[in-house]
Parts: C-alpha cells; structure tokens; sequence
C-alpha cells in the first residue's frame, strides 16, 4: 500500500480517465487508484487523499459518492490532507459546474480535512459558487472535457506539480 490513494466516482469514464493521468503524473508507483462504488471502505487507510468527482445532472453529486456519503459521513479526516478535483461542463450546466467537487469540500472540511491544490478560475466561464474556495480558486482541481479536452494533460500536469511537495513526493523530473 502506498502513502496515497486516490478515489474517485464516475458515470461516463471521464473522472476515472483523469484520475489515471493524475496518478501517471504522480507516479503511479505512489498512487493507490480506487473506484468509491468498490473500495471507499479502504479510504480511513490513508493519510494523503486525492478525491475525485463529477456532478451529475443539474448539480447533483455523482451516484457513487452519494451512495458512499453515510459512511464518508462517519469518518474523521483530521489531520489528512486532500486534494480535490471534479470534471464537469461549464458551457451545459454553468450553474451547478463543479457542484459535485463543493459538496465533497464541505464534508472533508467538516470533518477536518486539510486541503491543497485550489485551483485558479481564471479560463473558466460559470456561475456556480459551490465549488469556489473564494472568487480566484476552485477548492480543487476543475476539468471540462467536454469543452476544454485539449487543456486537460497540461492542467493535470501544472495541478500535480502544485501538490507533489504537500503528497510528500519529490518534484517531476525536467524534461
């Protein structure tokens, strides 16, 4: 078992598709990748966590974690950090993007999650204020595939080498 697991839901393919990048990026020899719906038990295990997530239909929390959230409800994350990151569509649904990736942020936090890797809003257009840390960050990671595809390796690269130092892993080698 390594010191990191990352968990994430998905519908579509898409979170499980990033979280696979995010893990290659980190390294996957690092990185534990679990799917919430199979082994969100195995998540009290690890002190570093990476949470992913969409938001499903019009900002609801994607199924997997909603069918989790009683248990994730009973655990305590005081003193584990989290990084968060959520997939969604800002030009379809500006008013509930990234609505999943809030909903998780406030439960970690009540829970006393420490998080890293907010992310600039800068390059976004939405209106939903859920998954906002303050008006320049996400609490998280925000990826939109179906109208940024071509962004997604270069954020997903600049957001892991924001973290790496926080994760306890040494920096990505210069290419």
């Amino acid at each position: 078992m390594n010191d990191i697991g990352l968990f994430y839901g998905t519908y579509t393919g898409v979170t499980r598709s990033v979280s696979e990048k995010i893990a290659k990026n980190l390294g996957a020899d690092k990185v534990d990748v679990y799917d919430i719906s199979k082994d969100g038990d195995k998540m009290e295990h690890y002190q570093k966590l990476i949470i992913g997530t969409s938001t499903w239909s019009i900002g609801e929390l994607q199924e997997d974690w909603d069918a989790f959230m009683p248990k994730l409800e009973k655990m305590d994350f005081t003193g584990k950090i989290v990084a968060l990151f959520g997939t969604g569509d800002q030009v379809g649904y500006p008013d509930t993007f990234l609505d999943g990736m809030g909903m998780l942020y406030e439960t970690f936090q009540y829970r006393g999650a420490k998080f890293i890797g907010f992310w600039p809003t800068e390059g976004y257009d939405f209106t939903s204020p859920l998954p906002l840390l303050d008006h320049d960050h996400f609490v998280g990671l925000a990826i939109d595939e179906d109208n940024q595809p071509e962004l997604t390796d270069g954020r997903v690269a600049k957001w892991c080498d924001m973290i790496r130092k926080d994760l306890g892993l040494p920096d990505r080698p210069k290419a």
